[in-house]
């Protein structure tokens, strides 16, 4: 099969290097947001200024930096969709991050995690197409192999719950169908979302660090599917006090 054509040689035809350039001071963490809305609200909130941009077919988008407990850390509008996610990924590297912080929304696949709860994934079912250019064949990833332990602290000291599990990564959004989440959930999963195995593929591939803690969203465990929150309009409130968490960590993890 293709997909298990993996090929581990780092040079490719076209490689990131030959479209970015790294930046002198580049931050060393850089969080990554997946919601416009949200990401917005963060660069307000923190006083963020732009330092660089990255561009693909749909536009170019603003890097920026901001400072938090006195720490730079970088910050960049992550792209929905593995593909999408990891090519924007890669050009931030190569402009000098060293790790890697996501967060964004997900389906539930529990009924009983709350809406808006935060989920800290441990493994991904890779159940998508571009983690397989970055590691072999299989069905699994281990995500958050390091910096779980740090997160976790940081939830507790702020008095937010979490809840830790496999989470099911897709390309197919409109493709999950009842059967699969049925099977999904037999392997272990708890939720549902678009990036999370193919950016852990690619930062093990690359020799990053990375960690990503998803927030509950619309939930799949049930007769009728239940939007929730999960428009980036609603409760942004208290998504910006769930993204706080991953700057607080990026603030302990740099340097």
């Amino acid at each position: 099969m293709i997909l298990e054509e993996f090929d581990a040689n780092k040079e490719a035809v076209i490689n990131p290097w030959m479209i970015k350039d790294k930046v002198e001071g580049f931050p060393d963490t850089v969080v990554g947001i997946f919601s416009h809305q949200l990401f917005a609200r963060i660069v307000e909130f923190t006083g963020a200024v732009q330092i660089e941009t990255y561009k693909d077919a749909d536009g170019v988008w603003p890097v920026y930096e901001t400072k938090y407990n006195g720490v730079s850390i970088g910050l960049v509008k992550a792209r929905v969709g593995g593909p999408s996610c990891v090519g924007c990924l890669e050009d931030v590297l190569t402009m000098g991050a060293k790790k890697l912080i996501l967060l964004g929304n997900c389906g539930v696949l529990d009924k009983n995690i709350e809406d808006c709860g935060i989920i800290i994934p441990t493994k991904a079912i890779r159940d998508e197409g571009t983690s397989f250019h970055y590691a072999p064949a299989s069905d699994f990833i281990d995500v958050n192999k390091k910096y779980r332990e740090e997160f976790k602290a940081v939830c507790e000291e702020f008095g937010y719950p979490y809840i830790e599990g496999i989470t099911w990564t897709t390309d197919a959004i409109y493709r999950e169908t009842r059967d699969k989440v049925n099977r999904r959930k037999e392997m272990g999963a708890i939720c549902v979302e678009m990036e999370c195995a193919p950016v852990q593929a690619m930062c093990d591939f690359r020799g990053i660090e990375f960690f990503q803690f998803l927030y509950a969203g619309d939930n799949l465990d049930h007769s009728d599917w239940d939007p929730r929150s999960l428009s980036g309009s609603v409760r942004l409130d208290d998504k910006e006090k769930i993204a706080l968490l991953g700057l607080e960590l990026a603030s302990r993890i740099s340097g």
